[in-house]
């Protein structure tokens, strides 16, 4: 909030062609490493859309987990935007491996299939699972073994770099990511994510993309001035690290209070995905603290935490438990 305020004085060019947009260009290249070419864009399903738009054609395809967000939570986005298809894998624990990619690439060069031409995964995962460094330079290097390219659906990528004590460019640039969609408002900012290109001439002609796809903003400056703010100075690490901070202990405070509940994956970032007894309890609960019911036949569900969870919360949340059950 401070950023913006203090982008907002005078006047400024518009759609870009401003002194925060160019220092935000060069933040993100001190960050990811100098060939980084970045974009910011409104939400993550337009970061995701509109990056895999640019790279593939219409006949060519995307591997990715069952549980991607791409496939699962953006409407058809990609597929109704891009022309692509998506070619889902059922995972454990969200992770997707380069075993599992292989049984695609029997349909390279057979014009009756279309032709996977990259692999899309999510860090941290849709089920709050961290890829290794070792797991996603596993998948870099499978991909571009077949010329694939690696895209990293980024929208709590923080919290994963957070989680594994590692930068940012260690967990992209460094393992062979290729194009990134940066998530920003899961980590404190607002209306700012960002598409970035980390493979040398990919992002040559996107700015035709995005003004098409409704991604440049008028007053750039004050998306970019945020993402600044993050980047500069770890901002972007405090928060996520608090995130983490407060999943742990919620997780640690329901191991300690309901020690029978299950919870049904590794808190490795900052979500928590619990088997309620009853929907009956889950849809009480949520009266008292909204969340996302992740499986309503199961009855599972998705308890995240974020830069502003206060520890009295997680307290007060499981007092609420408490009555429920």
């Amino acid at each position: 909030m401070d950023a913006i305020q203090k982008a907002n004085v005078g006047h400024a060019i518009a759609y870009g062609d401003d002194p925060w947009t160019k220092k935000m260009q060069e933040v993100f290249k001190k960050t990811f490493g100098p060939k980084a070419e970045t974009f910011l864009v409104f939400n993550g399903t337009a970061a995701n859309v509109c990056g895999i738009k640019h790279v593939l054609s219409p006949w060519q395809a995307v591997i990715c987990s069952s549980n991607a967000h791409i496939w699962t939570d953006e409407c058809g986005a990609p597929q109704a935007n891009s022309g692509c298809s998506l070619l889902p894998i059922d995972t454990k624990v969200g992770k997707i491996t380069a075993e599992q990619c292989e049984k695609f690439l029997h349909a390279k060069g057979n014009p009756h299939h279309t032709q996977p031409a990259m692999i899309s995964i999510t860090q941290s995962t849709e089920w709050g699972t961290v890829y290794s460094l070792k797991e996603m330079k596993s998948l870099g290097d499978f991909a571009h073994k077949h010329g694939l390219l690696f895209h990293v659906d980024g929208a709590r990528l923080c919290n994963a770099a957070a989680h594994l004590n590692v930068s940012l460019k260690a967990l992209t640039t460094d393992v062979g990511v290729d194009i990134l969609s940066f998530g920003g408002t899961k980590n404190g900012l607002m209306g700012a994510e960002a598409i970035v290109f980390l493979k040398e001439g990919l992002a040559e002609n996107f700015q035709y993309v995005q003004k098409q796809e409704m991604q440049l903003a008028s007053k750039m400056r004050y998306a970019a001035a945020q993402m600044i703010a993050l980047l500069e100075g770890d901002l972007w690490l405090r928060n996520a690290q608090h995130a983490n901070k407060m999943a742990k202990l919620l997780e640690s405070n329901l191991k300690r209070s309901f020690p029978k509940l299950p919870i049904l994956y590794p808190v490795e970032a900052n979500a928590l995905f619990v088997k309620l007894p009853s929907l009956e309890i889950m849809e009480k609960l949520q009266k008292k603290s909204f969340f996302w019911i992740w499986d309503s036949e199961q009855v599972i569900a998705r308890w995240m935490t974020s830069w502003d969870t206060e520890a009295q919360f997680i307290e007060s949340f499981v007092k609420e438990l408490k009555n429920c059950l």
